[in-house]
């Protein structure tokens, strides 16, 4: 069966972030923190799905989705990040399990989505490879809890975002400017990915999937300046974690003068055969030789498309080329594909140019030549959209932040309409 759903993460959308044990989490750090976020907003009440899941749930049935992807806080959890469990929290996910399950639409959790407890990132977070282990234990715990309902986990969101943003240039939390020194987080991660789908599957996960944020990486030119740093970026931006994952070894890293801290019996934890690779795809990053920042690459404008409301370029056959490009690469290793994540922002309820970038890329995505096995639309729900506060809304869902009133976009009404089309047909 093909899943199609939508996304949301637990930070973004939940709330209550003092409510029923839950302990803070880097964002709740960072977010208070002034002149992180824009405008000081925080994640505190976001949109409150903490109390009102069941509105949330009853929204996604009505739009006609039979998966839900979401993520797990980890702090609420586990409100340290390791030692006592709290039951209330794993309570709310099993309401929300018990929810989706009673409305027919598949739970598809994933266990971190940014939001690492405060008490490990102050022991080092993912630079310290002890948070690899931690991960691990807590994903035995959310899975002995819910695997007789969850068929389907995703481990990690976006690793090379959480590694960039937040330990390289410090623009996330936890808010650190490492620049390349962060790459021992890239390895602490997928380290922590490999271990806990070893866990997951001793509590009887069916399956496991890893969610990579990946690009296709175009040339500034046809120089060999430009050509040689765009392969450098797409060194870092899709190969650093697809590479040691689906073939065991990482590509070659010289280009960013550090070193992975991998030891014996590392590269064969993460390379275990996963069940489905998450893509998450917004839009291609153009690349020229390197500028006068000290990086081997420098960032390049995308002219000539439209652009959403984030200013981020709407390329959607760059969708179809990245999918082809994986396929490429790593050939009879790459996994079933799901896209875990593909949407816009932009304003107002008639957003009719949402709908024109959800059906340019579906249309663009079923071009692709790989094995294609889920689209979730990001996002549910307007929400929390991490430094930029409240101010970009990507949901197929207007929430008033103030009443927290929901009113589903025109965007939601489409897509209700082309996924009984797409019950029709089947």
């Amino acid at each position: 069966m093909f899943l199609w759903g939508t996304a949301t993460a637990s930070y973004q959308i939940e709330g209550a972030v003092t409510e029923d044990g839950r302990g803070p989490s880097v964002w709740d750090t960072f977010s208070r923190t002034p002149g992180r976020v824009r405008d000081g907003h925080t994640g505190d009440v976001a949109c409150d799905h903490y109390h009102r899941y069941s509105e949330d749930v009853a929204l996604m049935a009505g739009l006609g989705v039979n998966a839900y992807r979401f993520s797990i806080a980890w702090p609420r959890v586990m409100p340290t990040g390791a030692g006592p469990v709290n039951q209330a929290g794993l309570d709310f996910y099993d309401r929300l399990v018990d929810a989706l399950c009673e409305r027919g639409i598949a739970p598809v959790p994933t266990l971190f989505h940014w939001d690492l407890p405060q008490a490990l990132e102050d022991e080092g977070g993912w630079l310290s490879r002890d948070t690899s282990r931690r991960f691990a234990d807590y994903a035995a715990v959310v899975a002995e809890r819910l695997a007789d309902r969850v068929r389907m986990w995703i481990t990690l969101n976006e690793p090379f975002v959480h590694m960039v943003e937040g330990y390289g240039l410090g623009i996330h939390a936890p808010g650190r400017a490492l620049m390349f020194d962060a790459l021992p987080v890239a390895h602490h991660q997928i380290l922590g990915h490999g271990l806990a789908t070893q866990a997951l599957r001793a509590a009887g996960a069916e399956q496991v999937l890893i969610t990579n944020n990946c690009t296709p990486v175009w040339p500034a030119s046809d120089s060999p300046e430009d050509l040689a740093a765009a392969e450098t970026y797409d060194i870092l931006h899709n190969r650093l974690f697809n590479d040691p994952v689906l073939t065991g070894a990482y590509p070659d890293l010289s280009a960013f003068g550090a070193e992975i801290p991998v030891k014996s019996g590392d590269l064969e934890t993460i390379a275990q055969p996963l069940d489905g690779l998450g893509i998450n795809y917004y839009n291609p990053t153009r690349i020229g030789g390197p500028g006068g920042d000290g990086l081997p690459f420098r960032f390049e404008e995308i002219s000539g498309v439209p652009t959403t409301a984030f200013g981020w370029p709407v390329v959607p056959d760059g969708l179809r080329e990245l999918l082809d490009s994986l396929k490429a690469r790593y050939g009879d290793a790459l996994p079933p594909v799901y896209i875990t994540e593909n949407g816009c922002s932009y304003d107002g309820l008639d957003d009719q140019e949402r709908i024109a970038y959800l059906d340019g890329h579906i249309r663009a995505m079923r071009q692709a030549d790989v094995d294609l096995r889920g689209y979730f639309v990001w996002s549910l729900l307007d929400n929390f959209e991490w430094a930029e506060g409240y101010h970009q809304r990507f949901g197929l869902v207007h929430v008033d932040f103030e009443t927290q009133r929901r009113t589903p976009k025109a965007s939601y009404h489409w897509l209700r309409k082309f996924l009984e089309a797409q019950s029709t047909d089947t």
